[in-house]
């Protein structure tokens, strides 16, 4: 099975992450982001295999702030995103704020979800912390205390059982959906606690990076801009 139909099985549409980092930055201009004006951040997995995209948005925005954790999760919280904005260039008597949103997920050359080859490893898994969690649901060994040895995953496990109905088990794909989702939720929850939109503009731009045979790409889901208060719909 060729990338293309490996990424169709599973995806109505991909671009490659520079395209879809090309894509949004330009679109952005429109609103008036730009790399001199605005500062962006970066929600994606810790996994050294998700830090290509993000060297994408840095080499695109300049330096991003990164709050970054395992499977993408947003848990810097107030404090975090205060800080993002703090760093933020004061243009014209604004600011502007971009946040990228990017769990991943590898799918191998048989179209099976969740595997991926790493230098010097034939089969490796991506997300590892959604892989794990959904391990413990299929074997009905779900531990959600917080363990302080394994703060992040103990979080991840916690808030994602919010959204999943008791006794079903979603497969990796709907749940790095659901996880794509949780991390827009949780960003938006903050946002509209500490962001003054009559002095500020910011953009969410939301997807699922995949790691297929030949290389990654990125699955677009909610992107849109937040300009004079107004919310503005991104369509890539």
């Amino acid at each position: 099975m060729g990338s293309e139909e490996v990424l169709t099985k599973h995806f109505d549409k991909v671009f490659t992450e520079v395209e879809f980092v090309k894509k949004t930055y330009n679109t952005l201009k429109k609103f008036g982001f730009n790399d001199d004006n605005t500062i962006a951040s970066v929600c994606v997995c810790r996994d050294e295999i998700s830090q290509t995209v993000r060297s994408i948005i840095k080499h695109t925005w300049g330096e991003a702030f990164n709050f970054s954790s395992l499977a993408g999760m947003f848990t810097a919280g107030k404090t975090g995103v205060k800080a993002a904005m703090h760093h933020a260039p004061k243009v014209d008597g604004k600011e502007r704020y971009v946040f990228y949103v990017v769990p991943h997920i590898a799918i191998n050359e048989d179209g099976k979800t969740g595997f991926c080859q790493r230098k010097g490893i034939k089969e490796s898994s991506a997300c590892g912390a959604l892989c794990l969690f959904l391990q413990e649901l299929n074997e009905g060994k779900l531990h959600i205390s917080i363990d302080e040895e394994d703060i992040e995953e103990s979080l991840i496990k916690r808030r994602l059982l919010k959204e999943i109905p008791y006794g079903y088990i979603p497969d990796l794909l709907e749940l790095t959906k659901i996880t794509r989702k949780v991390i827009q939720t949780d960003l938006e929850h903050v946002l509209e606690k500490v962001v003054d939109t009559t002095k500020s503009d910011y953009a969410i731009l939301t997807g699922i990076q995949i790691h297929a045979p030949d290389g990654n790409y990125i699955w677009p889901a909610e992107c849109y801009a937040v300009v004079n208060g107004v919310r503005q719909e991104i369509a890539l």
